[in-house]
Formats: C-alpha cells, sequence, structure tokens
C-alpha cells in the first residue's frame, strides 16, 4: 500500500543512514520501538489471588508489529520506517502485566496460571491502535474491550472499554512515538485502575 505523499516524504526523512529513494525502492532497515507502563502504583491488597492476563485479541491488521495508519476510516497503511518491538497484543500484554504486578494487590499475575486456572483471567480484544489522519491534524487512538471472568465460576465480573486519544505534533515518527507512548500509558493506567476497583480495591488509596 502507498502511503500519501506528505506522510511518506516526512517518514522516510527521518530514515537513519537512508534516503527516500533508498526507502521507495525496497524493504526500509526499520526502528524498533517499545512502550512504556504507567509509573508504578502500590496499593492495598485485592480480593483476587491470581490474575492471569490472556493474550489480547485483534483483528490481522492490528496482530502485527508494524505501526499503523488510518488515511481514513477503509483504508489501513504502515510507517514505513518503524515497528513495534513486539506484536501489538503482545506488547499491551507485556505492560497490563507490569502495571498490575507491581501494584502488589496480588499474589501472582501473569500471561499464564501457575496451576491449572488463575482466580480471575482479564480477556480483552484490541479495537484501535494506530494513527488517524485528517484534515484536523494527526492523532493518536487507542481502544481496548475488556471483560474479567472467574476462572472458577465461569462467569464475568466486570466488563469496561477504554480509550486514548492522543494528538501528535507532527507525521514523522519521532512525532508519532512519544505520542503513542503518551496514550497507551493513559490506557494502561485505565485498565489497571479498573481491575483494581473490579478487584475490591479503591485505586485512590494507592500511591
Amino acid at each position: 500500500m502507498r502511503l500519501p505523499t506528505a506522510l511518506l516524504i516526512a517518514a522516510t526523512a527521518t530514515l537513519p543512514g537512508c534516503g527516500a529513494l533508498s526507502a521507495l525502492q525496497g524493504e526500509p532497515q526499520r526502528d524498533l520501538f517499545e512502550l512504556r507502563a504507567p509509573a508504578a502504583l502500590s496499593c492495598p491488597r485485592s480480593r483476587i489471588g491470581e490474575l492471569v492476563i490472556e493474550p489480547p485479541k485483534a483483528r490481522g491488521t492490528l496482530d502485527s508489529n508494524r505501526i499503523m495508519i488510518r488515511p481514513s476510516a477503509l483504508q489501513t497503511q504502515y510507517l514505513p520506517d518503524a515497528e513495534w518491538g513486539d506484536t501489538v497484543p503482545a506488547m499491551l500484554q507485556r505492560l497490563l502485566v507490569e502495571s498490575l504486578s507491581a501494584t502488589g494487590s496480588f499474589d501472582q499475575v501473569g500471561r499464564a496460571p501457575l496451576g491449572l486456572s488463575g482466580d480471575v483471567a482479564m480477556i480483552s480484544e484490541v479495537q484501535d491502535f494506530n494513527v488517524d489522519l485528517s484534515a484536523d491534524g494527526t492523532l493518536i487512538r487507542l481502544g481496548v474491550g475488556a471483560q474479567l471472568v472467574d476462572e472458577m465460576e465461569a462467569k464475568v465480573i466486570a466488563r469496561g472499554r477504554f480509550a486514548a486519544d492522543v494528538p501528535a505534533a507532527g507525521t514523522r515518527t519521532a512525532d508519532l512515538i512519544p505520542a503513542f507512548d503518551a496514550a497507551t500509558r493513559h490506557l494502561i493506567g485505565q485498565m489497571t485502575a479498573w481491575t483494581l476497583d473490579a478487584a475490591g480495591v479503591d485505586p485512590g488509596a494507592c500511591r
């Protein structure tokens, strides 16, 4: 897929040791980026012992380590000079494990249960994780739907939808990545607070 000329020029201009012509002629070498969890919080103990963060689901265009760009609602493209260090679902799973583990509220937070099953599992789906381009500017748009499921009772104990929209200063990679980082930290912060609340912990008591 071809990127809009203005975005392609802006993106390829930042390629290390590589000009726009080489980016157009073949597959460029891409810089790798990772995103961060929000600042760690120390929280009271929860009524849930073991929390399992299942790998988030995502449609094919998002189940990738490429950085998605949406010039319109029906069009999907990717940044040519950069990519994530892991797929979007795996990256979000890692950040959720990191953020929720750091609270100290749970005996165990992991990608898989220690035994046959954990006490509660988070099941989620990534709906948006992309750059939106419009006449109004460049926007980082993230969206996740999630459920907490009691593994023993096989019932949903909480449902939530989370979103973070952060404007980027421009279309260069140097503008997009910090905006992605800010949006991701906000999104993970929302999901952490929601999980704590569902587990009987007042997020306001964390410090």
